[in-house]
């Protein structure tokens, strides 16, 4: 190699080094993920006479196809255990959802568990232990009264009506949308793909003018209710992967009952199809486990029977405890 040449090799070999190290990421970041996530379901208290003799507790079987075909496993959670118990379980599962129905949501069993899993989900995030939470409808609204500290739920009733959202500019930023095709986000703006069925709710005024609230969640869509009532159907958490719909997006595939206003066209399909999806994807991310698989397999829904109960509620199925 003649002497004037090993510069020139040289430097062509530090300007390639350079051009590929500035091409690389600076830091590369493997995310730990989990391909069996289980979702914990709190039980609902019983309310209708009709169901009493069946148990004290239920979970619609629309809740659980829902959550399972986000590519989860369900676990029920009775609400007679003890603390002890509630961390335990906290520790195995990888997400946690708050079903709708009817329970008051200061004195109840149903409340007084949530409140337990709340303040473990936000000590768990705090400290790097990712743990998601979803409420539909009423469970919603117990996430505003977990987070405000207070009821602060009014009229604003759109009972069996489908809507498309009011999406605010926050719903174009925020995660639960990031993935949403943009015809399924135009159709979602624009069509009744959304089912309500609530009597009460929270007004953009309530929210707006609540600290603990507007610093919290991000309103990512609006409403108008029967009185018209302004009122906030869809949140996030700013900070904390917590996440409430005032509808339904189960009952899009999974209910059936022809008296009520239930979207079933493709987008409705769709819609319901990605946000079970999301949902789950952020329970991949908790690294909760049991400790064997015996204790895992017992602890799913799957030991337990649905009834059949189309013949006198909404539910084609419910699983009772």
């Amino acid at each position: 190699m003649a002497g004037g040449e090993f510069p020139l090799y040289l430097c062509l070999f530090f300007a390639c080094f350079i051009c590929c190290y500035e091409a690389m990421p600076a830091k590369v970041f493997q995310q730990a993920l989990n391909d069996r996530p289980v979702i914990g379901v709190l039980t609902q208290i019983v309310s209708d006479d009709v169901m009493k003799p069946f148990g004290k507790t239920y979970i619609p079987d629309s809740y659980v196809n829902y959550i399972e075909s986000g590519g989860s496993r369900v676990m029920p959670i009775r609400l007679t255990l003890s603390n002890e118990e509630y961390e335990s379980i906290f520790k195995k599962i990888n997400g946690l959802f708050f079903i709708g129905g009817s329970a008051n949501l200061n004195t109840s069993d149903f409340a007084r568990v949530a409140q337990i899993f709340y303040k473990l989900a936000l000590t768990a995030n705090d400290a790097g232990d990712f743990f998601p939470i979803w409420g539909t409808c009423m469970g919603m609204q117990l996430l505003t009264v977990l987070v405000a500290g207070e009821n602060l739920l009014s009229n604003t009733t759109a009972e069996n009506v489908a809507l498309p959202l009011n999406l605010t500019t926050e719903a174009h930023s925020s995660r639960m949308f990031q993935g949403f095709p943009k015809e399924l986000i135009k159709a979602l703006a624009e069509e009744p793909l959304t089912g309500n069925f609530h009597h009460f709710g929270l007004t953009v005024k309530a929210f707006q003018e609540n600290e603990q609230l507007s610093s919290f969640f991000s309103v990512l869509s609006t409403n108008i209710a029967l009185n018209g009532e302004h009122f906030v159907s869809t949140i996030e958490g700013k900070r904390y992967p917590f996440y409430g719909v005032q509808w339904h997006p189960e009952v899009n595939r999974f209910q059936w009952d022809r008296r009520l206003n239930f979207p079933h066209s493709t987008h409705a399909v769709q819609l319901s199809s990605q946000l079970a999806e999301f949902f789950i994807n952020e329970g991949r991310r908790s690294l909760h486990h049991f400790d064997s698989p015996e204790e895992e397999d017992s602890s799913l829904i799957y030991k337990f029977t649905p009834v059949y109960t189309s013949n006198f509620t909404a539910y084609e199925q419910i699983y009772f405890f």
